[in-house]
């Protein structure tokens, strides 16, 4: 069996193999997406993986998963934009922003639709963002959930974050649903506070589901329970290969003499680039090689490369 680099699934010892890819998984809610990343990695068998971006516990949604060279290139995606679609409760505020911490207010929701749409386009473009106590976020080398948890309050830096687009999905009594389409860093559950704190009754966060990350979506995910029924051979061809992470990148295609410069590590000179900066990069045989920076002279200077680069005799 090859992996999707074109190169033999290794064995090691008897359990694990060196397979490379992108695997998308539809994370259920109630565990870690580091959980949800070794379930997945013990049933495929692999040496390495991790993930793409972090869901809370009880969130549950798309994980793209990295197995092998795929993790070398998972920071193009850590950078892409999200979907969600996340579901509040207004007139409830807790000490975590969603229902797992402690209730401290409750008020009454009389608010019309209109009410919430124009809040809606207050948080729209360009916004600060203060990352909450519940968050993976370090200070001197500690998580702050790990202060959070000894009642300690710390102060946050806010943060610049994008909010590209958030429409109303539907608005019963006290529940509000929303998608939400952002950028990296934002959460959805301080979002959730700050909507139910502009509609002046206080809200908190529910339901939380990412539909998208970049260019994948939910479409092609798989549960692990989709993947526990599946034989090996099944699973394994459920991984995208590892350039889709870099498939927004303008492409660049090598002559075999740049090819053997490159694998290497060394700077080739190319005449008349169409673009500059960052792009993905590959052979004469059309193997993905890695990442490189291509600057206005013409020097595309190697980033990340693949580990097994194809060999170019001469």
């Amino acid at each position: 069996m090859t992996n999707r680099l074109g190169h033999p699934g290794t064995l090691m010892g008897s359990q694990r193999r060196q397979i490379s890819g992108v695997l998308l998984l539809d994370k259920p809610p109630g565990i870690s997406s580091q959980a949800a990343v070794t379930r997945a990695k013990n049933l495929l068998r692999a040496v390495k993986a991790g993930h793409t971006g972090t869901l809370d516990p009880m969130a549950s949604g798309l994980l793209p998963v990295c197995f092998g060279e795929a993790t070398k290139f998972s920071r193009w995606l850590l950078n892409g934009d999200k979907t969600y679609v996340a579901t509040m409760k207004l007139g409830l505020t807790t000490t975590t922003g969603d229902m797992e911490g402690a209730v401290t207010a409750k008020a009454e929701v009389r608010i019309l639709r209109k009410d919430v749409e124009t809040v809606l386009r207050r948080f729209c473009g360009e916004i600060m963002q203060t990352p909450p106590m519940y968050s993976a976020v370090k200070h001197a080398g500690q998580p702050l959930y790990k202060y959070a948890r000894a009642g300690r309050e710390l102060p946050r830096m806010p943060r610049r974050i994008w909010i590209f687009a958030m429409d109303v999905v539907s608005f019963e009594g006290d529940e509000l649903m929303v998608t939400v389409k952002c950028g990296k860093g934002t959460y959805i559950r301080v979002l959730a506070e700050e909507i139910g704190r502009d509609l002046g009754c206080g809200g908190c966060l529910t339901v939380l589901r990412r539909t998208a990350v970049g260019e994948f979506d939910l479409s092609c995910a798989v549960t692990l329970e989709d993947l526990e029924r599946m034989t090996p051979v099944q699973r394994e061809a459920h991984l995208m290969p590892v350039d889709s992470l870099v498939a927004s990148l303008p492409r660049i295609d090598l002559s075999p003499s740049e090819m053997r410069r490159i694998a290497t590590g060394r700077v080739v000179e190319i005449a008349g680039v169409q673009s500059v900066g960052t792009a993905r990069v590959y052979g004469p045989a059309q193997d993905f090689v890695g990442v490189a920076e291509v600057e206005a002279s013409g020097r595309v200077v190697p980033q990340r490369l693949v580990s097994q680069c194809p060999v170019i005799s001469l």
